[in-house]
């Protein structure tokens, strides 16, 4: 039974990277006819299906991090699109629902990095041969 589910979650993986492939190179080749879209470069950081396939949250970072609520605005407006291309690139039997949010992690990794560079953090971590 373990092996079930082991197999089930390396197939959500699969198809979460398959699903962030897509969406990248549509993206990046400029075929959704957008001009906030036009304006920047927009990266595909993860795609997490849900246990159906029906549903991907789709994690985007813009470069530099820059308009990110209208690059998600415009990315909401053409879902329909984006699904429609998804789709019928894949061979799943529905095709998944996008859901698109801002990618976080970058800014977090940020801050935990900051943390540890205080020097009141610093002098935390240091090991007695260090003093």
């Amino acid at each position: 039974m373990a092996q079930k589910s082991e197999s089930g979650a390396v197939r959500l993986l699969r198809v979460g990277e398959q699903v962030r492939h897509i969406l990248s190179e549509i993206l990046a080749r400029g075929d959704v006819h957008d001009d906030v879209l036009a304006k920047h470069v927009v990266s595909v950081t993860e795609v997490r299906m849900s246990p159906d396939l029906r549903h991907a949250t789709v994690f985007i970072k813009p470069l530099l991090g820059r308009d990110e609520e209208a690059v998600l605005k415009a990315l909401r407006t053409n879902t329909a699109y984006l699904q429609r291309e998804v789709a019928h690139r894949m061979t799943l039997k529905y095709a998944a629902k996008l859901k698109f949010l801002a990618d976080d992690s970058f800014d977090e990794g940020s801050h935990i990095d900051r943390l540890l560079r205080d020097p009141k953090v610093a002098q935390d971590l240091m090991t007695p041969d260090e003093e």
